[in-house]
């Protein structure tokens, strides 16, 4: 059964690999709002996100001492999704500044029950689900629930 709104933020615990960050774990991310952003270097459309994903990084997680920590999952859909060197490829290509997981064995997919990339997940400060969206507009449907859950009112037009 997929995470239900108020779910408590899942172990973040299991990746096979880090790209630009040590292992983070739930501790490191108490008190502050949490997205977490699945993805795969076989997903055109997730590619294309990744820029925007580094402008939320800018924008929100320097939003006050209790910024939105996000932290992006690469989920491999197929066999060669699992090539650290594409994945880093991928990284640089996109010059993803956001902490990455390989989730190479699904360990935190199947602990989100995640099925989708892309796919967004964001928890408020005390690490309770307060938003799912996946696929082609996830990241233009999300940015609103951020700023709710940052207590940003945020004029139209952004």
């Amino acid at each position: 059964m997929p995470l239900r709104m108020d779910a408590a933020l899942p172990a973040l615990d299991g990746g096979t690999d880090w790209f630009n960050t040590q292992p983070i774990n739930n501790k490191d991310l108490e008190g502050h709002p949490v997205l977490v952003h699945f993805w795969s270097i076989s997903c055109g459309i997730c590619k294309e996100s990744l820029p925007e994903l580094n402008v939320w990084l800018d924008k929100y997680g320097k939003h006050g001492d209790k910024g939105l920590k996000i932290v992006s999952v690469h989920m491999p859909r197929q066999e060669s999704d699992t090539n650290l060197d594409d994945v880093k490829k991928a990284i640089d290509e996109y010059e993803v500044k956001l902490p990455v997981a390989v989730d190479n064995y699904h360990t935190i997919t199947d602990l989100f029950e995640n099925k989708y990339v892309p796919a967004l997940y964001l928890f408020d400060a005390e690490h309770k689900m307060r938003h799912f969206q996946a696929g082609e507009k996830a990241v233009k449907m999300t940015e609103p629930v951020i700023q709710r859950v940052l207590g940003i009112k945020e004029s139209v037009g952004g």
